[in-house]
């Protein structure tokens, strides 16, 4: 997959999960967290890709300023690797990689078999598109071998990288070739598939069985031909006995290979003495071969063979990309649904238990403010549910709750039916509640460091007045407060001493009682916002009056009663 259809994928992935940040009801600083994970992922994961395709660029270092096919090039394309590679290449450096272009494809040659995974990513990198072309040729070669448990070894490697390189994504189908020496004369190339017993004979662009190619010519041809299908067999055996086995892996569904092929050739690059063939054909015959080994010669690329590897049945690049946005957009869209379905879950259960909350409590008979108060305050939460579901059906429904999922409708209409049926109860059967407290910024009243009004000060203070003249009889209270800057101590008297200035201005120009005041300084004790910042500090100097019921707390004092406000200390 091509650097561009990865960076794709990952934006997609992140925009999915914002999406799904807005529908799913998170708090607001999961969501910003949330956010800034994903967007830091998917900035990381763009770092890492350029990364390691510029990595995989600068790997893919052919020789002889060779450059790779076009990439409308539409012929299989083989890594080739292990024996005899000299002998198909030339000699070259092992820090580079060959590449021959024949008539029926193009070979890449792999000096080692550990860069075969490195070599495939490249190859991709740079030719997208050639991941349904791409094939592996694993050349075995028993005249080069003389240690059986090393060339097993050599071919267990293999199959690990062909599983590291199936990890990655990429299936490679794998022609498995041997070339022997005979004295008979060049053969064609005899090949089988995997599962298959029969061999064929490609010759020619022919394909043959074995008893077909005997009897095509005459007798002393027939003769030749007689010994290639003995030396073919016992080299069938060696590999079935010796290669086969090793290249298998713990995917079953992977075969050994899907192809393998068996090359007879006059000469062979170079030969090593006792080696394994010459050990199998001492083992079966109990001879000795002392005929002498040509070397040196070249070895024929294996053009007939590559219709045997079944390349092209692999999806684009571009179309595996949109499988795996298509998942990923699966996914994404069960989460969101499970989410809806249960915050659609919650919705109902909230309102269905509310409305039997509201139709458990009976119908006050003997004016019981408690029973009064309960329903009033079932009532009300039913009302706060019926707007929120009008406002659903009025402009609406959020994401979170939405998605074709959205049950609220249902309840709206029984619950509209409870609110009209619902009964007021009389004024009296209400207890009385405190009012809101009247809140007084202080630098608007008093200077900085002072308990003295401004002259200014009675705009605001009119304001208060009026509210409390009209709840008459009821107990005020007058707050002083202050931020945490400064000496404590001195906070909690400039705070008592701006409540009494406050009580002493109302008290003069409202001409209420003393005993309708208490005073009370708390310094910086009850902030309401933080003193870390200015705006928290402000917030925090004020004076608070709060108008509270209190039977008889407005009573005219007696002769010689102390007339001073109530100390800080007073039981409200």
């Amino acid at each position: 997959m091509s650097l561009t259809l990865q960076r794709s994928l990952w934006l997609w992935a992140g925009a999915l999960i914002l999406a799904l940040l807005i529908i799913i009801p998170f708090t607001a600083w999961v969501r910003t967290l949330a956010a800034l994970i994903t967007a830091s992922c998917v900035v990381l994961a763009w770092f890492l890709m350029s990364r390691r395709a510029a990595h995989q660029r600068g790997s893919l270092k052919l020789a002889d300023n060779m450059a790779l096919p076009t990439a409308s090039f539409r012929k299989p394309v083989v890594l080739t690797c292990g024996d005899c590679l000299d002998g198909l290449f030339g000699t070259i450096s092992e820090e580079l990689l060959a590449l021959r272009v024949t008539e029926h494809g193009c070979y890449v040659r792999v000096p080692s078999l550990e860069l075969l995974p490195v070599v495939a990513d490249s190859i991709l990198v740079l030719r997208p598109g050639w991941g349904g072309q791409l094939g592996v040729l694993f050349v075995v070669n028993p005249s080069l071998h003389s240690d059986s448990a090393a060339l097993a070894g050599q071919v267990r490697a293999f199959s690990h990288q062909m599983d590291v390189v199936r990890k990655r994504g990429v299936t490679l189908p794998l022609l498995l070739i041997s070339y022997l020496q005979t004295l008979q004369g060049e053969a064609p190339w005899f090949s089988w598939e995997s599962g298959e017993v029969d061999v064929r004979v490609r010759d020619g662009g022919a394909c043959l069985s074995l008893p077909e190619w005997q009897q095509q010519t005459d007798s002393p041809t027939q003769i030749v031909r007689m010994h290639a299908c003995i030396q073919l067999n016992s080299a069938v055996a060696w590999l079935h006995s010796a290669v086969l086995p090793h290249l298998a892996t713990r995917n079953a569904r992977i075969p050994l290979a899907t192809a393998s092929a068996v090359k007879l050739v006059a000469a062979l690059p170079q030969v090593v003495t006792g080696n394994l063939w010459q050990q199998w054909l001492r083992s079966k015959t109990a001879l000795v071969d002392c005929r002498s080994v040509v070397t040196g010669a070249g070895l024929p690329f294996p053009d007939p063979l590559l219709n045997l590897l079944p390349l092209g049945f692999k999806r684009s690049p571009v179309q595996r990309a949109s499988v795996a946005a298509l998942w990923l957009f699966a996914v994404a869209g069960v989460v969101a649904l499970a989410s809806s379905a249960w915050q659609n879950t919650l919705l109902v259960r909230q309102v269905s238990d509310d409305l039997r909350r509201y139709t458990a409590i009976p119908q006050p008979l003997n004016r019981d403010q408690r029973e009064f108060l309960w329903r009033e305050e079932a009532v009300t939460v039913l009302r706060q549910d019926a707007q929120r579901l009008d406002a659903y059906y009025r402009h609406g429904v959020p994401f979170a709750i939405g998605l074709g999922l959205y049950r609220g409708e249902l309840l709206r209409a029984p619950l509209q039916t409870v609110l009209a049926g619902h009964t007021e109860p009389p004024p009296a059967a209400l207890p009385v509640r405190a009012a809101s407290p009247v809140r007084l910024d202080s630098l608007s009243l008093f200077a900085i460091g002072s308990a003295q009004l401004k002259p200014d000060s009675a705009k605001v203070l009119i304001n208060a007045l009026v509210d409390i003249k009209a709840q008459p009889g009821w107990l005020i209270v007058i707050a002083g407060h202050t931020d945490a800057t400064g000496d404590a101590g001195k906070n909690l008297r400039l705070s008592h001493a701006r409540a009494a200035a406050v009580q002493s201005w109302i008290q003069q120009m409202g001409g209420i009682p003393d005993s309708c005041f208490a005073v009370q300084g708390f310094g910086a004790s009850q902030p309401i916002a933080s003193n870390d910042t200015e705006a928290g500090r402000a917030a925090n100097r004020r004076v608070d009056i709060r108008l509270v019921p209190e039977a008889g707390a407005c009573a005219l004092p007696t002769a010689g009663q102390d007339r001073q406000p109530p100390v800080a200390s007073r039981d409200i």
